[in-house]
């Protein structure tokens, strides 16, 4: 792919265009991703923390670490990682959210380096990483094997890709499609397409051939008698994680 190239679908970036301004609004279109943010950011910090022997306990656990938040939306996973330490760049195709991110981020008293760019565009100026967030995006691209071989080309050797997808299935379309956007109405219908979910065995095989190594993979489930939700090693069959690590060659030699 050359670095004018991109994996973004234009009819995907419209809808999340459409819903910009509502991104810090805990009942509107986002909803959900209020909802499961915190059960995300769990599993995220103890990733990153295992991967780079970092003390959550600790102020700044995250300090010199730099982190891409991809697809940030209006930055709800960017700030969570500021206030712990990370030099945070956000990333999204969709130029309505980075004005609503920087914005909350300025009256936030947080310092986050905001772009209108693709991770394609970013490989392509040498950019390095070492985390990248891939969170509920590799769903909505038109090519996942290419942008997850970009999202590769942006991490540092040793570096840590946390990715998070949907299950394609049965039950994520009664979940997903059915319970979230026609019954519940937490999404505007037609956000999400059943066809482009990806199976935990397709993600993993799509990661590997990106030439990066799979380490985990966890479900987020969903307790609608609690109405919380869970992290589970067992339950990936609606929403799912997973940890990759990209191989440090130089240390494997050394």
């Amino acid at each position: 792919m050359s670095p004018n190239e991109t994996t973004i679908d234009p009819s995907e970036i419209a809808k999340f265009e459409a819903m910009a301004a509502e991104w810090w609004d805990p009942t509107g279109n986002f909803k959900p991703l209020h909802m499961l943010n915190p059960t995300r950011l769990d599993y995220i910090t103890r990733q990153i923390a295992a991967q780079f022997d970092r003390d959550l306990a600790a102020e700044a656990p995250f300090a010199g670490l730099r982190l891409l938040d991809i697809g940030c939306g209006g930055g709800l996973l960017s700030e969570p990682m500021a206030r712990l330490g990370a030099e945070v760049v956000g990333a999204d195709a969709a130029p309505r959210n980075i004005p609503v991110a920087q914005i909350h981020a300025d009256q936030s008293g947080l310092d986050i380096d905001y772009r209108h760019v693709t991770a394609e565009a970013l490989a392509a100026d040498g950019e390095q990483f070492d985390v990248v967030l891939n969170m509920e995006v590799v769903e909505h691209v038109a090519d996942p094997l290419a942008y997850l071989t970009a999202c590769q080309q942006l991490l540092k050797p040793g570096g840590l890709m946390i990715c998070s997808t949907i299950n394609r299935n049965a039950k994520s379309f009664a979940m997903a499609i059915v319970g979230a956007e026609w019954v519940m109405r937490w999404l505007p219908k037609g956000t999400h397409d059943w066809n482009k979910f990806i199976t935990p065995s397709e993600l993993k095989d799509l990661i590997s051939r990106a030439s990066l190594t799979p380490e985990d993979a966890t479900g987020f489930v969903f307790n609608p008698v609690t109405w919380s939700w869970s992290l589970s090693k067992k339950d990936l069959s609606v929403n799912y994680v997973t940890a990759s690590t990209k191989p440090d060659l130089g240390q494997a030699n050394g």
